[in-house]
């Protein structure tokens, strides 16, 4: 029953509407009306990541992140964040390896300031050395704090992974890019990385909140309508890598760290395909809450683990698949590894119970019922199901594409992508000081 009632509960989730279209330029606009509180965001997604980085160069798109919010013709040098809080808004960017998002969230009387700041960063942003410098060392500053560091800091962002899961594509790079290559890097580089992928060709943008939808359009037209493309669309062109066939054992070393950790991770398809969505069945299963599989044997029961984790990390190209866990005491990294690979094996070689299998179901449902809880957050989802997927409408049917998998998929995907030879295998130890 209350399975039953679990799964009818996904009526109640606020259907997100929205219009959209395209102006002359190419930009693709995004507007979602909900008129319940008086707030709104403005939202740009480029479809510029660190894969789209030229060999020795890494950390541009990063970086860009970064060095447009330095100022514009008509922003003065180090305003921006003293516009935005002065309105009583809040603004913030990131960056991954397939794109860049920047955003502001302002009381709606302030929309009109959000879409002008926004226009401004596409059409008329400075980028001269001060910029530049100012920013290298920020940016080397940040590199210190998350990744050098930080305990874990490779693993958390996959400097220590994907160099040795991406030999061919940029996916092998690090997001944050190399130092060395920012300090080579000439002003007229960075004009022209600028000049080939912030066009509106190039992005889209999304007002979600309270607004007048009419209004909004006739903003967005003055503000971005006139702004040109100075370069061509660019055209992309997957690099494939060569299939893993015997596994890949490594170990890396840190010194901010006091508990080793194994790590296991397998190349998985890309965000779109449905088989990644099952991967994240897979990941519920194994390590999502106290009664997941891995969970309740390695830390509750056998006390092998302070900690055990399993998740899919999807990307536009390629996907990844990581698991990994802490040892507690005296249990060796080889031992927890025994112990992950007994719970895939189990996967591969019989179906989940129905119990299992709803309770998956219901977690899902309940994500579904709880998600886009903030309007920059359905702004978000907007510009990424828009950009990556082509259909903007999965914000409101992707949860039938869960629905759609059975305890088969579940089997099916682990016996696929989830096996011995077709992954890294990485002992993560602590570094000596001597």
């Amino acid at each position: 029953m209350a399975t039953i009632l679990s799964i009818g509960s996904s009526s109640l989730a606020q259907e997100v509407t929205f219009q959209e279209y395209e102006l002359d330029n190419g930009l693709h606009v995004i507007l979602h009306q909900d008129n319940s509180a008086p707030v709104v965001a403005t939202a740009v997604m480029y479809h510029v990541g660190s894969k789209d980085e030229d060999p020795g160069r890494t950390g541009f798109a990063h970086f860009f992140e970064h060095l447009l919010f330095e100022g514009t013709k008509n922003i003065e040098r180090g305003k921006w964040f003293d516009i935005v809080s002065a309105q009583g808004g809040t603004n913030n960017a990131n960056t991954t390896q397939d794109r860049t998002y920047y955003y502001e969230v302002f009381p709606s009387n302030s929309l009109e300031l959000g879409l002008w700041m926004e226009s401004e960063r596409m059409l008329h942003p400075v980028i001269n050395q001060i910029g530049v410098d100012t920013q290298n060392e920020v940016v080397k500053e940040e590199k210190r704090q998350r990744i050098d560091n930080a305990p874990y800091g490779k693993i958390m962002y996959r400097t220590g992974l994907y160099p040795h899961l991406f030999k061919k594509h940029n996916y092998g790079k690090s997001v944050i890019g190399s130092m060395e290559d920012l300090d080579a890097a000439k002003l007229e580089e960075f004009i022209a990385f600028n000049d080939k992928f912030y066009n509106p060709n190039n992005a889209v943008l999304v007002v979600a909140g309270d607004i007048n939808v009419t209004e909004t359009k006739k903003m967005i037209q003055e503000y971005f309508g006139p702004i040109p493309n100075k370069a061509p669309k660019f055209q992309r062109t997957k690099i494939e890598e060569e299939p893993i066939t015997e596994a890949i054992k490594v170990t890396e070393y840190d010194s901010n760290i006091q508990v080793p950790m194994k790590v296991l991770v397998y190349r998985t398809p890309d965000m779109k395909d449905r088989d990644t969505y099952v991967l994240n069945y897979i990941s519920t299963l194994l390590t999502g809450g106290k009664s997941s599989r891995m969970y309740k044997k390695m830390v509750d029961e056998k006390k092998m683990a302070l900690q055990v984790i399993a998740f899919a990390d999807a990307l536009e190209d390629y996907g990844t698949y990581i698991m990994a866990a802490l040892p507690i005491g005296n249990i060796s990294l080889d031992d927890l590894q025994t112990e992950m690979d007994t719970e895939i094996e189990r996967i591969q070689n019989e179906l989940i119970t129905e119990k299992e299998y709803q309770t998956i179901r219901n977690k899902f449902e309940n994500q579904f019922v709880n998600s886009n809880s903030s309007m920059e957050g359905i702004a978000n989802s907007l510009a990424n199901y828009y950009l990556f997927y082509g259909d903007t409408n999965l914000i409101n049917k992707e949860i039938e594409i869960y629905r759609s998998i059975t305890r088969e998929d579940i089997q099916r995907v682990a016996r696929k992508y989830l096996n011995k030879n077709q992954r890294l295998e990485m002992d993560y130890l602590k570094q000596s000081t001597k």
